[in-house]
C-alpha cells in the first residue's frame, strides 16, 4: 500500500512539474505575491507619507555606510559620502530657490554628481527634468520650454557647455537661470550636508515626478512624460519584495548609457534603490567598455539599442570573457546580434524588457538559454489570462496608419496574438487612464487613445508597436508603426528584413524602410548597410541570393544604400527619419553607393542605381 501510494504521489508530482514547465504557473504566481507584497508596502508609505524614492536611499545608505555605493573613473563615492553629497544637493538647490513639487533641468553628462544631483532634488520634494544634452538651439529650447524649469544645472565637456551658452540670451529673457557646476564646486563643497526634514517629502504623491523624461523626438520635436514616484517606489522595493531585475547580493551594475535616457537612468537610480553598487561611465565607447567592466569588477551592465552590435563587431580578443558579468538589463537588442554575443563574451542572463517612454505596457524577459532567445517578454497561462482583454492585438491600414475597422460594424479588427498586430492597452473610463499623458501637451496625448474600439465608449491606448505572442506566452517585437510598409500588395515588416540582412557577413548594420516611388503604389523596399571596414569589396550579389533565401519575394529589398557611417541616434536607436526623406533620389544620398535589382526589380544582381535611373523613374520610362 505504501508502495502505491509513493508511486502516486511521485506521478503527481510528475505531472505537476510537466504542467508548470508548460504553462510557467510558478513563475506567474511568484511575480504576482511579489508585485501584491510591493503594492501593500507603497499603501503602507502613502499612509506615512514616505512615498519618496529618497528613504529607500537614505535605508541603504545606513545599513552599509563603508560599502562603495557608486564607482567611477572621476571618482567614487562610499554610502556614507554619497548620502553626504546628495543632502549637499539638497542644501545647495534650496538655497537657490528650489521649493518641494519644482523641477530643475538636469543638463549634464553620465557622472557621480548627476545621480547625487537627482537624489538631491528627491530628498526635498523636487524632482529633474533631463534634458538631452546633444540638443541644440530649437530643440534644446523647446525641451526647456515644457519643464518650465527657472534653474539649470549644467556639468560635462566643453561641447556639451556650448550647446547651451548658445541659447544663454533666450533662457536669461524667459527668467531661467543656469548654474554651471563647475562654478559652483566650492560653494556646493563647503555646504553642510545635513539631511532635509521629512516635511519636505510628505507632500510627494503617487503621481509627483519621479523625473521628466523626453520621448526621442526622431518624427518631430521631443515630447514630455512624468514618470510618476510611484514607480520609483516600487524600484525601491522591489529587492526586497522579490521582483528586482538585478536581485542578487553584492551585485555592481555598469551604466554608460545615457542617464538622461529612461533606460540609463531609471535602472541606474534603481541600484542607488536597491543597495547596489552603480557603476558610472561618461559614455558609451567600444574601445574602453570591457576595459571599464573589468576595472569596475561590474556583474551587470546597461545596453540600449544597437550596443552589443558595435561590441560584437569589433575584433575577437583573448579577453572576451574575462569579466565578472553574469547578466545584462536593456532593450532593442536584435535578434540577430542576440545568440552571437551571448556566447561569446558568455552572459548567463539577458534580461531585455520592452516598454516605451510612456511606460504603457512594461514586459519583461530574464532569459537563460535558448527558449525565450530574441523574445521582449513572457506570459505563463496566469499572465495570459490576466491580459487576455488588456493587451490586445489589432489590424492596421498600413496606408493610413489608422486602426482597420470593420465596415459593417465600424469596430476593431481584432487578430490571434501568434499573428500580431499593433497593441492596444485597454484604459479604464471612469478613473484617470494609466498613461497620464504628454506633460502640457493635450493634444498630442489625445492622439494616443482611441475609442469605441470593440464596444461603444471603451477606451484604449494606442502602443505604436507590433507585436506577437507566441503559444509558449513569449512576445516578440515585429515593427513600429510607420515601419511596416506595403509593397506588391504585401505587408513588409522591417524588423524582419533587417534581422535576415544582418545575418549576412560583412553587414555590420541594417536598416530598413520603405520608400515612394513615382507612378508606383505602396513603397518599395530600401536598406541602408553598414559593410564592415575590414571588407574591401563587398558581395551585393551574395546578399541578394541570401535575402531571397529567407525573405519572401516582396519583401527582398529592392534599393541598398551602403553608408559610411552607422545609423545610430545618440540614444544608440537606428534613426531612419533622414534616410526615408532621402529615398533613392541619388542627389539627395551624401554620395553614397546606391544599387538596385538589375532589370528593374527582376534581375539577379545588383547594379549601381544612377541619376539617369533616377530620371527614367520619374519620367515613367522605368517600372518595378
Amino acid at each position: 500500500m505504501a508502495a502505491i501510494a509513493a508511486a502516486s504521489v511521485a506521478a503527481t508530482a510528475a505531472g505537476l512539474a510537466y504542467l508548470d514547465g508548460k504553462y510557467h504557473i510558478r513563475q506567474d504566481w511568484t511575480a504576482i505575491r511579489a508585485r501584491n507584497k510591493g503594492s501593500k508596502l507603497f499603501q503602507k508609505a502613502i499612509k506615512e507619507k514616505r512615498v519618496s524614492p529618497y528613504y529607500f536611499f537614505e535605508k541603504h545608505a545606513k545599513a552599509q555606510p563603508n560599502a562603495e555605493c557608486i564607482w567611477s573613473r572621476s571618482g567614487s563615492y562610499r554610502w556614507a559620502e554619497a548620502y553626504c553629497r546628495a543632502n549637499q544637493y539638497a542644501q545647495f538647490f534650496l538655497s537657490n530657490g528650489v521649493q518641494p513639487g519644482d523641477l530643475v533641468a538636469l543638463f549634464m553628462a553620465n557622472s557621480p554628481d548627476f545621480v547625487l544631483a537627482w537624489m538631491g532634488l528627491w530628498s526635498i520634494g523636487a524632482a529633474p527634468a533631463l534634458i538631452n544634452h546633444n540638443l541644440t538651439r530649437q530643440a534644446l529650447l523647446h525641451c526647456l520650454g515644457i519643464a518650465d524649469a527657472k534653474l539649470i544645472l549644467a556639468d560635462g565637456p566643453p561641447q556639451l557647455m556650448e550647446r547651451l551658452d548658445a541659447v544663454r540670451d533666450d533662457l536669461t529673457a524667459q527668467g531661467v537661470r543656469t548654474v554651471k557646476l563647475e562654478d559652483a564646486r566650492a560653494v556646493l563643497n563647503s555646504t553642510r550636508g545635513e539631511r532635509p526634514p521629512d516635511n519636505l517629502r510628505e507632500n510627494v504623491m503617487p503621481n509627483s515626478p519621479f523625473g521628466l523624461f523626453y520621448t526621442s523626438g526622431t518624427t518631430g520635436l521631443p515630447k514630455a512624460v512624468t514618470v510618476p514616484a510611484a514607480a520609483g517606489f516600487m524600484h525601491g522595493c522591489s529587492k526586497d519584495c522579490g521582483f528586482a531585475y538585478v536581485g542578487g547580493d553584492d551585485e555592481r551594475y555598469y551604466d554608460c548609457m545615457p542617464l538622461y535616457h529612461g533606460t540609463g537612468g531609471i535602472s541606474g537610480m534603481t541600484q542607488l534603490l536597491t543597495g547596489q553598487t552603480l557603476c558610472v561611465a561618461p559614455k558609451f565607447s567600444v574601445s574602453s567598455f570591457w576595459d571599464d567592466v573589468r576595472e569596475s569588477r561590474a556583474t551587470w551592465f546597461a545596453y540600449v539599442g544597437e550596443t552589443l552590435r558595435y561590441l560584437l563587431a569589433a575584433p575577437p580578443s583573448p579577453r572576451d570573457r574575462d569579466h565578472a558579468v553574469r547578466g545584462i538589463y536593456g532593450n532593442g537588442l536584435r535578434p540577430d546580434v542576440w545568440k552571437a554575443f551571448r556566447d561569446r563574451f558568455g552572459i548567463d542572463t539577458i534580461h531585455e524588457f520592452f516598454n516605451s517612454t510612456e511606460g504603457i505596457m512594461p514586459l519583461d524577459n530574464p532569459a537563460r538559454g535558448d527558449f525565450r532567445a530574441h523574445s521582449v517578454g513572457h506570459h505563463g497561462l496566469l499572465m495570459r489570462r490576466r491580459f487576455q482583454d488588456v493587451f490586445v492585438p489589432v489590424e492596421i491600414d498600413v496606408d493610413t496608419g489608422d486602426l482597420a475597422r470593420d465596415p459593417r460594424t465600424g469596430l476593431a479588427l481584432r487578430v490571434p496574438y501568434e499573428v500580431g498586430g499593433e497593441i492596444l492597452v485597454r484604459q479604464p473610463t471612469t478613473i484617470t487612464p494609466a498613461f497620464p499623458g504628454y506633460y502640457k501637451n493635450k493634444e498630442a496625448t489625445d492622439q494616443k487613445y482611441v475609442r469605441d474600439v470593440f464596444a461603444k465608449g471603451d477606451l484604449y491606448y494606442r502602443t505604436g508597436d507590433a507585436l506577437r505572442r507566441d503559444s509558449d506566452g513569449r512576445w516578440f517585437f515585429m515593427d513600429r508603426l510607420g515601419d511596416t510598409y506595403r509593397w506588391k500588395g504585401e505587408n513588409v515588416s522591417t524588423a524582419e528584413v533587417s534581422e535576415v540582412l544582418g545575418q549576412y557577413p560583412g553587414v555590420g548594420e541594417a536598416t530598413v524602410y520603405g520608400v515612394s516611388l513615382p507612378g508606383h503604389d505602396g513603397k518599395a523596399g530600401m536598406a541602408a548597410i553598414y559593410v564592415d571596414s575590414a571588407i574591401k569589396t563587398f558581395d551585393y550579389t551574395g546578399l541578394l541570393k541570401h535575402a531571397r533565401t529567407h525573405l519572401p519575394s516582396y519583401a527582398v529589398p529592392l534599393f541598398l544604400r551602403q553608408i559610411r557611417e552607422r545609423s545610430a541616434t545618440h540614444n544608440n536607436k537606428q534613426d531612419k527619419v533622414p534616410l526615408k526623406a532621402a529615398g533613392v533620389d541619388p542627389a539627395r544620398t551624401k554620395g553614397d553607393p546606391l544599387v538596385w535589382v538589375s532589370d528593374m526589380g527582376k534581375g539577379d544582381a545588383y547594379v549601381p542605381f544612377t541619376a539617369a535611373d533616377w530620371d527614367a523613374l520619374n519620367a515613367g520610362r522605368a517600372k518595378l
